[in-house]
């Protein structure tokens, strides 16, 4: 039996949040099986429980942010996409997740931090079968025109396989590797995308942080890009980095459906939210999907049953 994921023990991390500049402290819990992936707001007089699910994502501008039912006046917990990514790409099913602010900290602006600190507390295997949300047929949400089109597409496939385009029309951006193409059934996501960083422009710093974003930002958690060049010191990690963190963004947004996809995920120039429309679109048509599990794990797509590796 393929079997469900959780934490061998508590693990915490301390940062700041990317938008709202806030300190932050996260306590990472097992949890049992099929509780899914549930952020408390321990901050609040009476703590605020609020599972993740595909119709708990109340706001996309940005990043993706949660709230009870997904109701948008409702206690928040925002920019999850990194830390849902690292679960994903470590096949964590069942977790609790203490925060004391609204948003999860951005730590170095990719999920290799996230990765570590799940693999420091170590992965438990439980006895209840690993539920995957199969695409049994194609969907797919388009949006704008000419060159503000922007797409996303599921189709089935046996696995879970994600492609992405993007395009910037900027000097440094343009001159980096434009499309990627990522199996996680190769076990390679620690390497190949979980050190992908957030990227954001020098030119839409100010009407931003008027906004009361990127409060929190800065060359420690982000590549910061200006009208020529990456003004990071150090360069990029990869010669595909922004392509990558769109991937990485990719499988924490859809990983919000509350379980793995098997499926092969397609984007030209999408996001946060077009990512949601695609899932919700997805949900909306019970033809489209099913629920399936491998009581014989060889019948689960290749790379699917082995363990990441520690670091």
């Amino acid at each position: 039996m393929l079997q469900q994921r959780t934490l061998q023990s508590l693990t915490r991390a301390v940062g700041v949040g990317l938008h709202s500049g806030q300190r932050v402290e996260l306590t990472l819990r097992p949890a049992p099986p099929d509780t899914g992936i549930v952020f408390r707001r321990v901050d609040l007089p009476q703590p605020v429980d609020i599972p993740v699910r595909f119709d708990s994502v109340s706001d996309t501008r940005m990043a993706s942010t949660i709230t009870p039912g997904g109701d948008p006046h409702g206690p928040r917990v925002q920019t999850i996409e990194h830390l849902m990514s690292a679960c994903c790409g470590l096949g964590i099913d069942n977790l609790y997740i203490d925060i004391t602010a609204d948003e999860v900290p951005i730590l170095d602006g990719s999920s290799a931090s996230f990765v570590f600190l799940l693999q420091s507390a170590g992965i438990e295997l439980q006895a209840a079968p690993k539920r995957f949300l199969k695409v049994k047929k194609a969907v797919e949400v388009r949006e704008g025109e000419g060159a503000r089109l922007m797409w996303a597409r599921l189709e089935p496939f046996h696995g879970y396989k994600l492609t992405f385009k993007i395009d910037f029309n900027h000097p440094a951006v343009d001159a980096t590797g434009q499309e990627v193409v990522f199996d996680m059934g190769s076990g390679r996501y620690k390497r190949d995308i979980a050190r992908a960083r957030t990227f954001g422009f020098t030119k839409d710093l100010d009407a931003m942080r008027a906004r009361g974003l990127t409060l929190g930002g800065s060359m420690d958690n982000a590549i910061v890009v200006d009208d020529t060049r990456v003004l990071n010191a150090d360069g990029l990690r990869y010669d595909d980095e922004f392509a990558k963190h769109k991937i990485l963004d990719a499988i924490g947004d859809l990983f919000v459906c509350g379980r793995p996809l098997l499926a092969a995920y397609t984007s030209f120039k999408g996001g946060h939210a077009l990512n949601n429309k695609l899932l919700r679109t997805l949900l909306a048509d019970p033809e489209a999907w099913e629920v399936v599990s491998f009581e014989d794990a060889r019948h689960a797509p290749a790379g699917f049953a082995e363990l990441a590796p520690a670091w």
